[in-house]
């Protein structure tokens, strides 16, 4: 293997890295350095001594990020308000079934719902689950036994409701959602947003300490939609609306075009039926940095 065989290696395993790394990690940023960090470890392995490139970076990416997994908790212990995935911005095509596969396991309830699980549960989990990696490749990446891997797998399946979070709600009925959501910002009605809330809905915001924004949790639709009409349509009111594809899904971005800068993203969670049952508001601007780069897979 000459050196530009070896790079072409990593460059072709580089989307996937990303993709596994932002799942674990939670953060766009975070999920780069993983595998800039893989990338340096690549050139310095003795090449003679892998007989499968593709499970190597796996097994060095998804290592390197139950480190910095370690490292990201302790900070989250003294984060301000609550803690939200960064959002990212992801293309969509409804007529690839492996793609939105994919970008379902992207959605922020998902995200949540993978803080759940240990680290290495995590980590099995969405190597054998997402990433089609069969148990013996997972057990060797985590350095333990097959028997091990699928008892990780089979536990992060049992004590959450995985798949419920990777439910995907049709574009049509999102887009009804979008229109519905600005017609309350902007127009005061909140008849039309009112029936795609569920009477549970939660509206979560990410704010980092940073910037003002609601600390704690709202639940209940009458609790949420009060404070959609009376703070959001005050603070909105001067930002740009835009549409946009966030963590696979349906979302917003709001603009704020004095300082040329993205203020905000909202990307939605949904339930069996097909109703809102979950809000989450990204104010945070450490956060917000990379948004609309190119997306993960």
């Amino acid at each position: 293997m000459n050196d530009r065989q070896h790079m072409q290696i990593f460059e072709e395993a580089r989307p996937r890295l990303l993709g596994l790394a932002y799942r674990i990690l939670g953060s766009r940023a975070d999920a780069e350095d993983a595998v800039q960090d893989t990338f340096l470890k690549w050139q310095e392995v003795d090449r003679t001594t892998i007989e499968t490139p593709a499970a190597w970076l796996t097994t060095a990416c998804t290592r390197r990020c139950l480190d910095l997994l370690k490292a990201a908790h302790r900070k989250r212990i003294d984060y301000v308000g609550a803690w939200l995935p960064e959002p990212i911005h992801t293309a969509s095509d409804d007529n690839a079934e492996e793609k939105l596969a994919l970008t379902s396991s992207l959605t922020t309830a998902f995200l949540l719902m993978l803080e759940r699980l240990t680290p290495k549960e995590r980590a099995a989990y969405l190597l054998h689950e997402i990433f089609g990696q069969p148990y013996e490749e997972v057990a060797e990446t985590l350095d333990m036994q097959e028997t091990a891997a699928r008892k990780l797998v089979s536990r992060a399946k049992t004590n959450i409701g995985l798949e419920k979070a990777r439910h995907q709600t049709p574009r049509e009925r999102q887009d009804e959602l979008l229109s519905a959501f600005h017609q309350a910002i902007h127009g005061g009605n909140v008849a039309s947003l009112s029936a795609l809330l569920s009477a549970d809905v939660k509206l979560t915001a990410d704010g980092g300490g940073k910037v003002a924004t609601v600390l704690g949790v709202l639940s209940g639709k009458e609790t949420v939609l009060a404070f959609i009409i009376d703070r959001l349509t005050e603070y909105w009111s001067h930002y740009v609306w835009e549409i946009g594809d966030i963590n696979g899904g349906r979302g917003i971005v709001l603009r704020d075009e004095a300082k040329n800068e993205i203020a905000a993203t909202v990307a939605f969670g949904y339930d069996g039926d097909g109703n809102v049952n979950d809000i989450f508001i990204m104010r945070n601007p450490d956060k917000l940095t990379h948004f609309g780069e190119a997306a993960l897979h």
